[in-house]
């Protein structure tokens, strides 16, 4: 078998195990949230509602179908688009549809579209500081490994894996906003408006979620290049009068690559978690602040849609990382 026939069945195995995770991802997503305890029509309509309007409403919402009813009209819509009833009327709801909120009568997917700029600006710009910050950590501990700057550099990175994000973006925020007023204290700004403003304003929360996350990348990189260094053929190379730097920036550090891909894979629903958590301390209005919001009111559509957009970013993240992982070792698409 060729290369290329090789690549072509590794990237089909890939995409049909994406989409069997996500047809299952929403299965237990909609199963858990659906069943929860607690009366969603008494709740949607309020403390004040008469027997006959809470049951209205459980008409209007479809609460009594059968769960598998609503799951597969919840998928119709998600593939097809759905019709829905405002009392007044019929909404068309197009595909990708999520539902609607059952507070505010808004489309899910369009609330969701509304927001998702600001935790993605978010979660991707820390994503980038935080492998700038944890590579470059890593790299260096490595070099000057049984230095001082080793040792000061490792206790760092296990200071910043112990501390919650919210720690420190609190003491981020008093210190860097309120005493020294260096950055101002955070509001999100559209790109498209203003990117200096957008970058600036955003570099505070970027900066307290990539200190959190960049200190496992800099242990990780720190151990698989201090593996890499130690085969035989790098000693191969120093004995032929390699320089150092090479060594590391040619070698060490492509064999610590394909892990590093792998972890930025598995942190991208911790990345927007922490985004979300973020949000809240920062009061950015995004996924984060969105979802907390619909829980309190047991908006379950809008919950079950962010958690599902959530896991869909997760399981794209592991099937692009799959394939930048094959690019970075051709033994992983041979097996």
């Amino acid at each position: 078998m060729t290369d290329l026939a090789r690549l072509s069945a590794f990237l089909l195995r890939r995409l049909v195990g994406a989409l069997v995770t996500l047809l299952a991802l929403s299965v237990i997503i909609y199963v858990v949230f659906y069943v929860a305890p607690g009366d969603v029509a008494q709740i949607t309509c309020g403390p004040r509602c008469s027997p006959a309007q809470v049951q209205q409403v459980t008409e209007q919402l479809r609460l009594d179908d059968p769960l598998y009813v609503r799951y597969w009209d919840f998928l119709q819509g998600v593939l097809t688009g759905h019709d829905y009833s405002t009392g007044t009327g019929v909404e068309h709801c197009e595909a990708p549809c999520l539902g609607v909120s059952y507070q505010s009568d808004q489309q899910v997917s369009a609330m969701i579209v509304a927001k998702l700029p600001v935790t993605a600006s978010l979660a991707l710009g820390a994503m980038v500081m935080w492998l700038i910050l944890g590579v470059g950590t890593g790299v260096l501990s490595a070099w000057r490994r049984g230095r001082l700057s080793e040792r000061v550099l490792t206790a760092l990175t296990l200071a910043g894996t112990a501390t919650p994000v919210f720690v420190i973006g609190l003491l981020l925020m008093i210190v860097v906003c309120g005493q020294l007023q260096w950055l101002p204290f955070p509001q999100y700004v559209d790109f498209g408006d203003d990117p200096t403003q957008w970058a600036w304003n955003l570099l505070l929360p970027w900066l307290s979620l990539a200190l959190i996350e960049a200190a496992k990348y800099a242990r990780l990189t720190r151990s698989s290049m201090l593996e890499t260094l130690a085969d035989d053929h790098v000693r191969t190379f120093r004995a032929y009068g390699v320089g150092e730097r090479s060594i590391i920036g040619k070698h060490a550090l492509r064999g610590a690559a394909a892990p590093v891909i792998a972890l930025t894979a598995n942190d991208v629903g911790s990345m927007f978690g922490g985004a979300m958590l973020s949000e809240t301390l920062f009061g950015l209005p995004g996924l984060g602040r969105e979802l907390v919001h619909a829980v309190k009111v047991v908006d379950l559509p809008v919950v079950v849609g962010l958690v599902m957009v959530t896991g869909f970013f997760v399981v794209l993240a592991n099937a692009v990382a799959d394939v930048l992982y094959a690019v970075a070792d051709r033994r992983v698409v041979l097996s």
